[in-house]
């Protein structure tokens, strides 16, 4: 805490100038930022006007154009969310938001400034799958080691006031290397040699970082299907009480067969809900075996 980590950050984006020397910044760069604070949202504004700017019902994601209500469930929100204001959301719902919104921006550079802090296991994981898809370069500060073995290519650590090192790899490749971890390296220490094996924390983080698991979504549609099943089964129960009156077809024919025909696109909605969920299940127990 305090070596300047936000400091170099605000200094290689443009942000902030150097005391001494010059900061080069590449041309054509288009970056999009989540800073720690998890400022700049209106809590006032509807969770769909923070994603659009308060126009339109669609954002732009790599190139690809998507209705806002799919981008949302991407990050694992519900539709009916999509018009409350942002100043309902709970802790882990505003950090979605700020990801999803983050995500949106047209961008070749994403900058985070410890972007795992408050965030539940779901949206962490989430997190991860979107840093590890994204084209383009991704610049992180993070105190999160797991996070960093998981995401990064390279580390750069604080060897002392005014010497960053870059190393290859994650954070558990970065202390092979060093020979130590944060401590920043003392003036009369010789500099790192050839690399040595990782630190023994290191094993279990890459065990779990290679065991196969469920994605963030299909985690949220095995937690989310039963209750949809349950809706669905309610709606196919009002339709088929309507359609077994006797009196219908002969009152209202083109209310039967709008029912009737409801009533089948239910029935399979249900039945495909049911086969999601049975499928997901059993990867679930198989992963976890």
């Amino acid at each position: 805490n305090g070596a300047g980590k936000t400091t170099l950050l605000n200094m290689l984006t443009g942000r902030l100038a150097p005391d001494a020397g010059t900061v080069r910044l590449g041309t054509g760069i288009e970056m999009a930022s989540l800073d720690q604070m998890r400022d700049g949202i209106d809590p006032g504004v509807t969770v769909q006007a923070a994603l659009t700017g308060g126009s339109g019902e669609t954002v732009r994601v790599g190139g690809e154009v998507k209705h806002v209500l799919a981008y949302l469930k991407d990050f694992l929100f519900v539709a009916d969310q999509a018009r409350s204001p942002v100043g309902t959301l709970s802790g882990g719902e505003r950090a979605r938001l700020m990801l999803a919104r983050a995500f949106a921006r047209p961008s070749n550079l994403l900058v985070l400034d410890e972007p795992t802090n408050d965030l539940d296991l779901e949206t962490l994981d989430l997190l991860q799958e979107l840093v590890a898809d994204y084209p383009g370069t991704v610049i992180v500060v993070s105190h999160d080691r797991d996070f960093l073995d998981r995401v990064c290519t390279s580390v750069i650590a604080w060897e002392g006031p005014g010497s960053w090192q870059e190393y290859a790899g994650g954070y558990a490749d970065m202390v092979a290397q060093r020979g130590r971890g944060v401590q920043a390296r003392t003036a009369d220490a010789p500099p790192a040699e050839s690399p040595r094996a990782p630190a023994p924390t290191a094993a279990p983080r890459e065990t779990q970082a290679a065991r196969p698991k469920l994605s963030p979504k299909d985690r949220h549609a095995l937690q989310s299907l039963p209750e949809r099943i349950a809706v669905l089964e309610k709606e196919i129960a009002i339709l088929q009480a309507a359609i077994a009156d006797p009196g219908l077809y002969t009152r209202d024919p083109a209310g039967f067969a709008a029912r009737t025909s409801l009533l089948g696109k239910k029935q399979a909605e249900r039945d495909a809900a049911e086969e999601e969920w049975l499928r997901l299940e059993l990867l679930r127990e198989e992963l976890e075996g």
